[in-house]
């Protein structure tokens, strides 16, 4: 059960805990025996405090128990922790900043989800995470910042990407564009905007030593916790299943070239130097679906119209078709309300089974060719169907258009939002207090922010 909970409270513990009481001497609540708790970091105007990092840490530790092998010593570890912490803090201050808020219920439906993923019930899962020591408001309060910085995400990414046809087009007829599915692991070194010769260097002689870690004996996943500084590194830098058309243009040949297990050289990149690592491929297969043909006609009710009497109406033009043989068309022409259909005697042409709704779909799947269904309900009204015919369509081609239409958009919203919190970073106010967590790319940002202070 410990492992359980692990899982899922590794992501959330790293997050944004919930806010803890600063402990000072004589404050309420306090005993003799109990330690203070310290401030580690300062963050705008709010803190990140020494009893919270501990806590993200050793979720982390519980999460490898095991594995502790992968992770590395115990001060980059926190270093790693608290950056995320800091990141995740700026997020959900900006969007507070912004109006974005989360209802009650929109965590209730998380929480159903997580215990959903989990095989649990919410009952269940809120005894696991009491189980686990965990606080259970505590617990609702970062899904709350989860759902709070996602929607920070989708706020700045929405108004600023946009995908046209021709950029479509010249991805598909491009001589880089390549088809098929990669899994790759990555690790990345960034460099500040505006880095110096000096930084740059800084930062690629650090991807050469993870590069050499990694040909000494070091796993990959563990190389990434302890070298990149990408948001996933504490989760060993894996990027799942990626289409070829998603990678960068400047990284695709390289993993074209690449068998898996590969690791590459350090790539330089638009914000830093990335190693990447092909963890698998597959090839994508020709896009088979089935189609069908139908004509419909439907009968809403209205203000003229009662319930029942839309009712009776359909079973009356489902009589004069089947036991009086009257023309599907003619009827549907005279009678369907709905205005896509009605002009052409129904006819709604060749489509997915659940592309007019489920209710339609679940019908037209138990009729035969020709078969006219009952007259059933649905929010739009009642219907009477006829299923036309079937037939296997290609659609390859649709279908690699609207890969090529996501992948170009998350390419962009990917570099949006990476440039947001970038700035969102270098315009705050970060005080790291505690010299062994600033590590040795933060010595910068910590003198400057104490010259602020």
């Amino acid at each position: 059960m410990k492992q359980l909970i692990a899982s899922f409270l590794l992501a959330l513990a790293i997050m944004l805990p919930v806010q803890a009481q600063l402990l000072t001497p004589g404050a309420t609540g306090s005993t003799g025996n109990q330690p203070l708790d310290r401030i580690v970091a300062v963050v705008n105007d709010d803190v990140i405090l020494q009893s919270e990092l501990g806590d993200a840490v050793r979720s982390v530790q519980q999460q490898y128990a095991g594995h502790t092998e992968q992770l590395p010593p115990l001060n980059v570890l926190q270093q790693q922790v608290l950056n995320r912490l800091i990141l995740m803090r700026l997020q959900v201050q900006k969007a507070q900043d912004q109006g974005i808020t989360v209802s009650s219920e929109d965590v209730d439906r998380a929480v159903a989800g997580v215990a959903q993923q989990n095989k649990l019930t919410p009952d269940q899962l809120r005894a696991a995470v009491e189980h686990s020591g965990a606080s259970f408001a505590a617990f609702r309060q970062q899904l709350a910042d989860q759902i709070t910085v996602q929607r920070l995400h989708q706020s700045v990414v929405q108004n600023s990407v946009s995908v046209t046809d021709g950029e479509i087009d010249n991805l598909l007829n491009s001589p880089t564009y390549k088809t098929g599915e990669v899994h790759l692991a990555h690790i990345q070194i960034s460099i500040p905007g505006g880095a110096d010769a000096a930084a740059i260097h800084a930062a690629q002689a650090k991807a050469e030593q993870a590069i050499a870690a990694i040909k000494g004996g070091m796993d990959f996943h563990a190389a990434a916790i302890r070298f990149s500084d990408a948001p996933d590194a504490l989760d060993g830098g894996d990027l799942g299943w990626r289409r070829m058309d998603e990678i960068p243009a400047a990284f695709a040949d390289t993993v074209e070239s690449m068998k898996p297990g590969d690791v590459s050289a350090a790539l330089r990149g638009p914000t830093g130097f990335h190693i990447l690592k092909l963890i698998g491929e597959r090839k994508s297969d020709r896009t088979m679906v089935t189609e069908l043909h139908a004509r419909q006609i439907l009968i809403k009710p209205s203000d003229l119209v009662s319930e029942a009497q839309a009712e009776q109406q359909a079973k009356d033009i489902y009589n004069r078709i089947v036991n009086k043989h009257e023309d599907f068309a003619a009827l549907a022409k005279e009678y369907s309300k709905d205005d896509t259909t009605a002009n052409i005697g129904g006819d709604m042409g060749w489509f997915k089974p659940d592309a007019w709704g489920t209710a339609i779909g679940a019908q037209l799947a138990q009729l035969k060719d020709g078969q006219v269904s009952q007259p059933f309900q649905s929010p739009a009204g009642w219907h009477i169907v006829q299923r036309l015919g079937t037939r296997q369509s290609d659609q390859t081609v649709q279908l690699q258009r609207e890969q090529a239409r996501q992948a170009i958009g998350n390419r962009k919203a990917e570099q949006v939002y990476d440039d947001y919190l970038r700035d969102l970073r270098s315009d705050a106010y970060i005080k790291i207090l505690v010299p062994a967590l600033r590590g040795a790319d933060n010595q910068a940002d910590a003198g400057a922010s104490s010259q602020a202070g």
